[in-house]
């Protein structure tokens, strides 16, 4: 429990509000995958953590809306690993988008992380994090010798035998054991949420998107993709993904991360959206070659 005093300090100028207007709030001034109503909610359940939602309130008219575990964000590894609950379930380093109002400008107290640069002119108490946040180049911004190589690795893979389906062609029973074993097999250790991959698979099913790779009928490389749809704006999130290394010479992982992000683009561009495809903190190498590193923030 959050001593009274305390919770009115960081509360001050919010008003409770209920899981409907926080997620008319979203609806209304958009956010990420991380601050999705329905993610926080399904999650937050599975957890058996409940959410409290504040508003920042103005002339009867809610400017901007959170979910909040404590003093944490909603979701929050923080919390979850002090209610022993460690590693229940994985987002990676989310980008987390506040739905607040362009003409804002609110004081979020909360203990936050990977904070969007959509917020910095919007939320008072952000200060930039140390790391930056990995965001996919636009398909123009690679080479021509970059994208020559992928397509020829494409191209050389279908060659041997390698297929792309559709991750929503299996079921979250048949997700979970193909992530858990490549995620095994490229990293050597478990993935985060193990016992849980099934269930959470299913919870968020209708956020899942891109494509898996199989060669010779054996599943070589997997990515965990969730992507949700805000009004300006599409907001997909690579967490984590797995390949089998004894098929490194076809580079299935580079390949699969080419078809993903070009199919993204050209959804949101259809859509008339810019997107917001995010690989996490950009921490690795191989996320330079992808991305562009841009200004996260914290609170």
């Amino acid at each position: 429990m959050i001593p009274r005093l305390l919770r009115a300090w960081y509360e001050r100028g919010w008003t409770t509000l209920d899981a409907r207007a926080y997620a008319e709030a979203w609806a209304r001034f958009g956010g990420s995958v991380a601050t999705h109503p329905q993610v926080v909610e399904r999650l937050a359940g599975l957890a058996g953590i409940p959410v409290r939602y504040l508003g920042w309130v103005r002339d009867g008219e809610v400017q901007a809306a959170v979910p909040t575990w404590g003093r944490h964000l909603a979701l929050s590894k923080d919390v979850l690993k002090r209610r022993g609950k460690r590693g229940l379930f994985d987002l990676g380093n989310a980008e987390a988008i506040l739905p607040v109002a362009e003409t804002a400008r609110v004081p979020v107290r909360l203990k936050m992380r990977y904070v969007s640069a959509l917020n910095a002119a919007t939320v008072s108490t952000l200060r930039e994090q140390p790391e930056g946040l990995a965001l996919a180049r636009l398909p123009e911004d690679y080479s021509k010798k970059f994208r020559y190589n992928q397509r020829r690795e494409h191209r050389l893979l279908e060659e041997a035998g390698g297929v792309v389906r559709p991750m929503l062609e299996l079921s979250p029973d048949e997700q979970a054991a193909i992530y858990a074993d490549l995620f095994r097999r490229r990293w050597n250790f478990e993935a985060t949420g193990k016992a849980h991959l099934a269930e959470v698979f299913a919870l968020l099913r209708e956020f899942m998107t891109g494509s898996l790779i199989y060669l010779n009928d054996e599943p070589v490389a997997i990515q965990v993709l969730y992507r949700v749809e805000a009004p300006k704006w599409i907001s997909l999130e690579y967490i984590n993904g797995g390949v089998d290394p004894q098929n490194r010479a076809f580079s299935p992982g580079s390949v699969l991360s080419f078809i993903n992000t070009q199919d993204a683009w050209a959804e949101a561009r259809a859509l008339g959206k810019p997107l917001r495809y995010s690989f996490g903190r950009a921490d690795r190498e191989y996320k330079d070659r992808w991305c562009q590193r841009v200004a996260v923030y914290q609170a």
